[in-house]
C-alpha cells in the first residue's frame, strides 16, 4: 500500500516505522515543514521519499495520514480532500476530534476521512522519538465512524488491526468530553506542577537532588511540546474548563482539610481515589482478554 505521512514527528514517524515492519505500507512518502524532521525521517529510514507539503503526491496515495498538530489538521484537512482520488483513504491522528470533523462535515469527498485519534505517545517530539510498536496494545478512537464509507473505515480498521491496537468507535462530540479528563487536564496539571516547582526552587540543584521517581513522573508530561498542546488546548477549551474545575473542586476539599488539620476526611478522601487502582485493572483485564486468539 502506498502511503504518505504528513508531519513526521513522534506519531507519524512512529506510525511509519511500525506500518513498514508489519508489511502494512510498501512505500511511504514523509511530507514535513520542517526540513530537519525530513532529514532526519529519511535517515532513520521512515520514508522512502520526503517533501515539503506537495499536493501533487496525494492523487497517486492509497492512504493518507495527517499527523501534524490539530489545527494544521483542521487546515489542511480540507485542501488534502480537494485533491485525492476516489480511492483516497484520509485518516488523521488528532488529539481532538470535533473541531477537525466540523471543518469537513460538508465536503463532498468527506466519507474518505476517517477521523483517528491512537491514545499513544510521550512528552518527546521529532523522528529521533520514534517507538516501535507504540501502539500495541494501546487504544484508538475512531469517530463518527457513520460519515465514513465503509470501504475506507475498513482500510483504517485495517491499520490499527495490523498494530495490534484496540479500537472503539465515539462520537467526535463524546470523545472530546472524555479526552478533556482523561488525557488533557493531565498534560495541563503537569505544565502547572512544572511552573509551580520552578518559581518556587529558584536552585535548579535542589530540584535535581530531591525529585524522586514520583515527581519525575507525575511532572514528565510538562516537557511535552508547547506548540502541540496549545492547539489542543484551544481546540477542546469547553471541555477542559469543565475537567480543570472539576480538578480545582478536588484539590480545595484537600486544601481544606489540610487547613482545618481534618486527618479522617483526608484519609477518606485519598482512600477513594485509590478506587481508581481497581478500575484500570479492570480495564487492563478486558483489553487482555479482547487480545486473546
Amino acid at each position: 500500500m502506498r502511503v504518505a505521512i504528513i508531519g513526521l514527528g513522534l506519531i507519524g514517524s512512529s506510525l511509519a516505522s511500525d506500518l513498514k515492519r508489519v508489511g502494512f505500507a510498501h512505500k511511504i512518502v514523509g511530507m514535513d515543514s520542517n526540513l530537519a524532521h525530513r532529514q532526519e525521517a529519511f535517515r532513520l529510514g521512515w520514508a522512502d521519499r520526503v517533501y515539503d507539503f506537495d499536493p501533487s503526491f496525494l492523487k497517486t496515495q492509497d492512504l493518507i495520514l495527517l499527523a501534524t498538530p490539530v489545527n494544521v489538521i483542521a487546515n489542511l484537512l480540507p485542501q488534502v480532500l480537494d485533491q485525492i482520488s476516489a480511492g483516497t483513504t484520509v485518516t488523521d491522528v488528532g488529539s481532538t476530534k470535533e473541531q477537525i470533523c466540523r471543518a469537513v462535515l460538508k465536503h463532498p469527498k468527506r466519507s474518505q476521512f476517517v477521523p483517528a485519534h491512537p491514545m499513544a505517545g510521550t512528552e518527546n517530539s521529532g523522528p529521533g522519538a520514534a517507538i516501535s510498536r507504540l501502539f500495541e496494545g494501546k487504544t484508538t478512537v475512531i469517530c463518527d465512524s457513520e460519515n465514513s464509507d465503509e470501504f475506507h473505515l475498513n482500510r483504517v480498521l485495517e491499520l490499527y488491526a495490523s498494530l495490534n491496537s484496540r479500537v472503539v468507535l465515539m462520537s467526535s462530540v463524546d470523545h472530546d468530553f472524555h479526552a478533556a479528563f482523561v488525557s488533557h487536564l493531565s498534560h495541563l496539571s503537569s505544565f502547572a506542577l512544572a511552573n509551580t516547582v520552578l518559581a518556587e526552587e529558584k536552585q535548579a540543584a535542589t530540584i535535581f537532588d530531591l525529585a524522586g521517581g514520583g515527581f519525575e513522573s507525575t511532572v514528565r508530561l510538562g516537557k511535552s511540546s508547547p506548540d502541540m498542546w496549545t492547539p489542543i488546548f484551544d481546540h477542546n477549551r469547553k471541555n477542559i474548563l469543565l475537567a480543570l474545575e472539576s480538578y480545582q473542586n478536588q484539590l480545595e476539599k484537600f486544601r481544606q482539610y489540610l487547613f482545618n488539620e481534618d486527618w479522617n476526611q483526608l484519609r477518606e478522601l485519598m482512600t477513594h481515589s485509590n478506587e481508581i487502582r481497581k478500575v484500570l485493572q479492570s480495564f487492563s483485564q478486558r483489553s487482555e482478554k479482547r487480545s486473546e486468539p
